[in-house]
């Protein structure tokens, strides 16, 4: 076992709590909804980017690239100056949803560089510009342009023109579970000499001021005037920490609290609050920190003018241990190369040989992404309805998420992208398990067992969904990424966790009923669901009430759920080879994905969800009189039915005499079910059954269209839409609206469903991965014999695990240097693409254009855009066999 491995065994046994300390900290708290008291809902304007310098946050913390224990109450982060902006940088800035021409945007340049599991050793990279930094610009410009237009972007001011910005570099290494090294390394990159000030916080996480009992910690500076500094933190539960620096420096200290004074024109009880050490360093005003050097916030100041090249390092520590006259002697910087080693180590233990050097790095950079994407997520709905005991009462119109009163969130979770959607998000969470449990599966394992905790689930069975909304529904991946994490830890680690298997099945039962329950109006099988994570890929707001009235049967709903039956049936399977009571339950899922599937395909004579003109399925529109029309719209709703498939080893299904009889019962006196059900004889592997909702002539036929170059291939993956609409828009008209769905490869150019979420026209990764796992589960039955043109047109046929491996390929070649060290994430962006200070440093964006591949949506989403390390593995491992 690696070093890095030990800790984990150590962590998961509770030996010791290597994951106390880590990246928790939140990178944009302002604008949420836990911050939101306002009457109308409306968090980006009640709680905005210029306050969040001096209003204290109730439910939690941000900063720059900071860190905090597990449970918040500690914070560590830096902030800089570069002697000419109106403020410290302390945290990131980025427009709200209504200031950007594509929605919410953040506004900066920063890398996730490298972390391991347990953040024995974390790096990353802040790019800080030296000219005044441009924040009414980026809003004015922002403004002025269009949804035609793209966004405005930081780079594209010429702010880091003749490199004329700092390369701030942080890096922690543990050594010990609460001793965390921290080396902060500024260059100035530009050809002259420029000041910069660099500031290390520390502060408590405001926990007192909502409560008329509530209990304060401190921080107090305990080294002598002239020495290297030491500030002892002292907090009720967390006990005492100590901050201290190896070089002498400015001890500034205030109180995490409001400046109501300029925020809402009331008087200080006390004069240092939250914004004191800014206005000490940026405006000379002595009197906002505290000359008797204690507080909940301070920092330790330092100023230099950097020669062109020249690098400045500051070292710290934080540990539970009073300053030792060697806390920086040779030890501390043996533990920072001792912890990368290991850091490299535990990578090269995980990662396949083959992989090529920009494979390695691309891999790397996306579980660095993962890891530094945790967050500290606290929210109480209850309180939060209620309002707090020193405030004043809630307004009567705050009704968001009323109804899921039992939800206390107080976790570590893995967030989308911590600046523009820093809250969970269901299934976004199942996809980041997939690369997680590569590289921490007991971490997988807890995030997908946590949302089916009582204090999440609801009553009712249902997952929430996110924070804007938790009663949203979220396409239930919830049980396929169980199956997936459970596979992927017995194939890498070669251990099974039956418990973990049969405690989230156990919970997936009660959300299962609740999808069946709610979720199928007329009790036909065809299901709704909403918008389904899939924004403004429909002709209208999914989520909202037809215009028309009716509902929608939709493709992409029934198929979720056919797929859930499958993966639920998959499971009990597996537990049933130990305990034979989950083999009712697995014949029980049987029925219900056979059912669903004949309603699909066979709803009535001319009310299939699956078009046999155009070989493809389409949702249906049925109104309130009973008429129903399908809405031909060729989008990623009718791909989403390949998702339902699933083999069968027939060694399993003999071994379970109850479900084997079962299942032979339904194909015999059910025919009309058993195209779906496909055995040995019939075109595929003899010792396999496969269920998939379509038959292998339907999916010739949407391979048709997903493979061809004037449809869905993309050379960088599979499109959202079909590019057939570029020029030939749908429109569907409504007393005398039209509502149209047309070919956006890139940003969306309507606000339908937010500004900046895009399902018509551009690549995204959870779609893509799972068409690439679907058509492998189709080669595991049909074989080497059944073929597809890919691309068609070509007149080359390929058979499905080779389309997989094609898709892989393009896939991953969004992120791959080409011959001249150009990468398709960064199309467009010619300063990025041309410069190796630049494209060497990876994003993992939300979403991808869908003819040039550059990076669009949210810039750090590496959530599911991670999942390309996963890809980046099976590729190398299966690239040259095609298992039989």
């Amino acid at each position: 076992m690696r070093e890095e491995e030990k800790r984990l065994e150590e962590a998961a046994s509770h030996k010791a709590h290597w994951r106390r300390w880590g990246p928790y900290l939140s990178e944009r708290q302002w604008g949420t909804v836990r911050e939101d008291y306002s009457p109308g809902g409306t968090p980006w304007e009640y709680f905005p980017y210029d306050h969040a310098r001096s209003r204290a946050y109730r439910w939690g913390e941000d900063g720059l690239l900071g860190i905090s224990d597990n449970h918040q109450r500690l914070c560590f982060a830096f902030a800089v100056w570069n002697g000419r902006d109106p403020m410290l940088k302390e945290r990131l800035f980025g427009l709200s949803n209504n200031q950007g021409n594509h929605g919410e945007d953040v506004k900066e340049c920063y890398y996730y560089l490298d972390n391991t599991p347990t953040h024995s050793y974390m790096r990353a990279l802040y790019r800080y510009p030296q000219a005044e930094y441009p924040y009414q610009q980026l809003l004015d410009e922002n403004r002025r342009r269009g949804r035609q237009d793209p966004e405005y972007e930081l780079i594209d001011t010429g702010i880091f023109d003749e490199n004329r910005y700092f390369d701030v570099f942080v890096e922690y290494a543990k050594a010990g579970i609460n001793d965390i090294l921290i080396r902060l390394e500024a260059i100035n990159a530009g050809p002259d000499p420029a000041v910069l000030h660099l500031l290390p916080v520390l502060w408590f996480r405001n926990t007192w001021s909502w409560f008329k009992d509530g209990q304060m910690p401190g921080l107090e500076l305990v080294s002598q005037p002239g020495s290297s500094p030491a500030i002892r933190a002292q907090h009720q539960t967390l006990g005492s920490m100590w901050l201290t620096a190896e070089e002498p420096a400015e001890e500034l200290f205030t109180e995490n609290e409001t400046n109501v004074e300029p925020l809402f024109a009331a008087k200080n009880r006390q004069p240092y609050v939250k914004d004191g050490i800014n206005g000490y360093v940026v405006h000379n005003q002595a009197a906002g920190v505290n000359p008797a050097k204690r507080g909940t916030k301070a920092a330790l100041h330092y100023q230099r003018v950097l020669a062109s090249g020249e690098s400045w390092g500051l070292h710290l520590r934080l540990n539970d241990a009073p300053p030792q006259d060697d806390s920086f002697g040779h030890s501390y910087r043996t533990v920072f190369s001792l912890r990368k080693r290991e850091a490299d180590e535990f990578y090269e233990r995980i990662t396949c040989p083959s992989i090529s050097p920009d494979d390695r790095k691309i891999q790397r950079q996306a579980f660095a992404g993962m890891l530094w994407s945790k967050q500290f997520y606290h929210y109480v709905v209850p309180d939060w309805l209620a309002g707090d005991s020193v405030g004043p009462p809630p307004p009567p119109t705050r009704q968001r998420n009323r109804g899921w009163e039992h939800v206390y969130t107080d976790d570590i979770l893995s967030i989308p992208d911590k600046w523009e959607f820093p809250w969970f998000a269901s299934w976004d969470q199942a996809f980041h398990c997939i690369p997680l449990a590569m590289i921490d599966p007991d971490y997988a394992k807890r995030q997908l067992i946590l949302l089916t905790r009582e204090w999440y689930m609801h009553p009712n069975g249902q997952i929430p969904a996110y924070e804007w909304a938790f009663g949203d529904a979220n396409p239930p991946v919830h049980a396929w990424a169980a199956w997936r994490v459970y596979k992927i830890e017995k194939k890498i680690y070669g251990r099974t966790d039956r418990m973990f298997l049969e405690r989230v099945f156990q919970k997936l039962l009660l959300n299962f009923t609740w999808w069946v329950n709610r979720e199928d109006t007329d009790g036909s099988n065809i299901f709704e669901g909403g918008f389904l994570g899939l924004d403004n890929i429909g002709v209208f707001d999914r989520s909202k009430e037809l215009p028309a009235g009716g509902h929608l049967q939709q493709s992409d709903a029934t198929s979720w759920m056919a797929m859930y039956c499958l993966n639920m049936l998959t499971i009990a399977i597996e537990l049933a080879q130990e305990n034979r009571s989950y083999s009712d339950i697995a014949s029980k899922f049987l029925e219900h994905f056979l059912r669903i599937a004949q309603a699909m395909n066979r709803m009535g004579e001319k009310e299939s969800l699956w078009n046999e003109e155009d070989g493809f399925f389409y949702d249906r529109l049925r109104l309130t009189d009973g008429t129903a029309a399908p809405l031909r719209v060729r989008s990623a709703v009718g791909l989403i039915p390949l998702f339902a498939v699933e083999t069968l080893e027939l060694s399993d299904i003999l071994s379970l005499p109850d479900f084997s009889r079962r299942m032979k019962w339904f194909l015999d006196h059910r025919p009309e079910m058993a195209s779906n059900v496909l055995g040995g004889g019939i075109g595929g592997v003899c010792e396999r059954r496969i269920l998939s909702i379509v038959t292998p002539g339907q999916l010739k036929r949407i391979l048709e269209r997903m493979l061809s170059r004037e449809e869905f291939l993309s050379e960088h993956g599979i499109r959202a839409l079909s590019r057939y609409h570029q020029d030939n828009p749908y429109t569907l008209s409504f007393d005398g609206h039209s509502n149209i769905v047309d070919y956006e490869p890139a940003e969306s150019c309507i606000d339908q469903f937010g500004g900046n979420s895009n399902w018509r026209g551009p690549i995204w990764m959870p779609i893509n991965y799972l068409m690439i796992e679907s058509l492998q589960k189709f080669h595991h039955y049909l074989g080497s014999e059944f073929k597809v043109e890919c691309p068609t047109g070509s007149g080359q046929f390929m058979t499905l695990w080779e389309v997989a491996a094609e898709l892989s390929r393009r896939i991953i070649g969004i992120f791959q240097e080409d011959e001249h060290g150009r990468r398709p994430l960064y199309n467009g962006v010619a300063r990025i693409q041309d410069s190796p200070r630049w494209n060497k440093n990876i994003l993992y964006y939300e979403y991808f254009h869908g003819e040039s591949g550059a990076g669009l949506g949210a810039s750090h989403q590496t959530g599911w855009t991670g999942l390309v390390a996963k890809l980046i593995q099976q590729l190398a491992v299966y690239c040259d066999s095609i298992p039989e």
